[in-house]
């Protein structure tokens, strides 16, 4: 018997790195299912769907229940698609995104004057002409969004800049911060896991390599919150941090001992 109704898990630095599966991550999900507490993968990747996820961890052998995969794009056309149906969506992209706006049934558009939404994201191509455009977009006073907060993220040749660097440029030129970051770890996502899950906040697990987004996630929904050191944070990270795990596990593997 364990004290959890639900676990919340990371996947990139959590389960995954790459297409690699992660040492100790097959032992902690086993722990898991074998305790019988569900779990949701949640990762704030911007330019990939819950499907994807759900797909790239079962070419391990892991299982992923249908509707149990969120992603932070999947949130935001989710959260866009309620709060703005209509409207058209100017955006800071990349493809993959506006194709997972546009299967919401949202509009994106790619004219800045024609704005009733902007959305900055992570965009690989992003330039002095693509800031000048979103620039004018957000002189129009419109709603303006991000998908994630991520500065940086992992890849494969080292640590690159994410959407929360493009979204400190149209901050700069708007004279304005966001009115809400939608991934991770904004009410707005913490909602949108635990409705997946049915569970009791203060009885779910949210374990993952990010102090700023899986563990601040936790705290702001109450849960009990593990850090794993196999991704993005390690030890000495956590000196003088504004955000603190209940937790510090080398990897996913050690879950287990949390479930006793």
């Amino acid at each position: 018997m364990t004290a959890y109704e639900a676990a919340i898990l990371d996947v990139d630095g959590t389960i995954v790195r790459g297409e690699r599966l992660l040492p100790g991550a097959a032992a902690g999900l086993r722990a898991l299912d074998d305790a019988g507490v569900p779990r949701l993968l949640f990762s704030n990747n911007p330019t990939r769907s819950a499907d994807h996820y759900r797909d790239r961890v079962a070419a391990h052998g892991v299982a992923v229940g249908e509707g149990l995969a969120l992603t932070s794009a999947t949130v935001t056309a989710d959260y866009l698609s309620r709060s703005h149906g209509s409207a058209s969506i100017y955006l800071v992209g990349e493809a993959r995104l506006a194709r997972i706006l546009e299967r919401a049934g949202l509009e994106v558009t790619g004219e800045p004057a024609d704005a009733d939404v902007v959305l900055g994201s992570i965009d690989r191509e992003f330039d002095y002409d693509a800031l000048a455009a979103a620039m004018r977009a957000l002189e129009r006073d419109v709603p303006f969004y991000g998908t994630d907060p991520d500065v940086t993220i992992p890849a494969g040749e080292g640590t690159v800049p994410g959407s929360g660097a493009m979204l400190a440029a149209m901050t700069a030129v708007a004279g304005r911060e966001p009115d809400a970051i939608l991934g991770k770890p904004s009410e707005i996502a913490a909602e949108a896991a635990l409705s997946r899950l049915g569970a009791d906040p203060s009885r779910t697990l949210v374990v993952g390599d990010r102090l700023d987004t899986d563990v601040a996630l936790g705290d702001r929904m109450g849960a009990t919150t593990a850090l794993v050191l196999s991704g993005i944070t390690d030890r000495e990270d956590l000196d003088g941090a504004d955000v603190r795990p209940d937790h510090v596990l080398e990897d996913l593997g050690d879950v287990g001992r949390l479930l006793d």
